[in-house]
């Protein structure tokens, strides 16, 4: 039988957590950090006046994810923004498990290198609840994406949820799976 895990997964269990748990003085293996889920949302503010919008965005991301997005409808009517209560304004997918670890080594591995004048990822992006927020300004940047076919560039915001509350551990358990942080 084939070994399913992705090397990120078998990084963490053999490397990173033993690592973390003496670092953090932690006896139980299971209290040490690890991420729990991925959420990528794509706004797509202007939907409500273009319905193809919703279709080629979703494409974008169920090729960039390997899962088919939810279309996120407005909860009230902006009058400014033209935008009524249960218009489409943006997708969301939520990854868990083996797409979670593969999707985390693409985007650290392969995403993150590709941005131009890259320096790293801002320290800045942790809510303070051991969360990290991550904006990127187009979706070219993944492989997948095959330029040609781009009707619009759009920018995506990737949250990774850990299972701390403290934005120091959160912070040394993604710099030990391999985030690439600002230096300064």
């Amino acid at each position: 039988m084939k070994n399913l895990m992705t090397n990120l997964e078998e990084k963490y269990r053999q490397e990173i957590r033993p690592k973390l748990a003496k670092e953090f003085a932690l006896s139980n293996l299971l209290a040490v950090p690890s991420v729990s889920k991925v959420v990528v949302n794509i706004g797509l503010g202007q939907a409500s006046q273009d319905k193809n919008l919703i279709e080629k965005a979703a494409e974008d991301l169920k090729t960039i994810t390997g899962q088919k997005p939810r279309v996120n409808k407005a909860r009230l009517a902006i009058a400014g923004f033209k935008i009524r209560k249960g218009d489409p304004i943006g997708l969301m997918v939520t990854l868990r498990g083996k797409k979670m670890s593969a999707f985390l080594e693409k985007l650290i591995k392969i995403v993150l290198p590709r941005l131009r004048d890259f320096k790293g990822v801002p320290v800045s992006g942790f809510d303070g609840r051991g969360n990290y927020n991550l904006g990127l300004s187009e979706q070219i940047v993944f492989p997948e994406i095959d330029y040609a076919k781009i009707d619009k560039i759009r920018g995506l915001q990737i949250t990774i949820v850990t299972t701390t509350q403290d934005n120091q551990q959160a912070k040394r358990l993604l710099e030990e799976l391999g985030m690439p942080f600002e230096k300064g």
